[in-house]
């Protein structure tokens, strides 16, 4: 199973993708991509 995980706030945004595998109570998790998007540069630099 894929797993979308998303993550926001004012300045960021964050997403990351999982592969669910294995048993019902004994899952394994691996990550297969992760991306974070940030204004923090923008915002430091001033410009609008």
């Amino acid at each position: 199973m894929l797993i979308l995980g998303i993550e926001t706030s004012c300045d960021e945004t964050a997403l990351g993708l999982l592969l669910a595998e294995g048993e019902l109570f004994k899952p394994t998790f691996s990550i297969i991509g992760e991306k974070i998007s940030s204004q923090t540069e923008i915002l430091l630099l001033g410009v609008e």
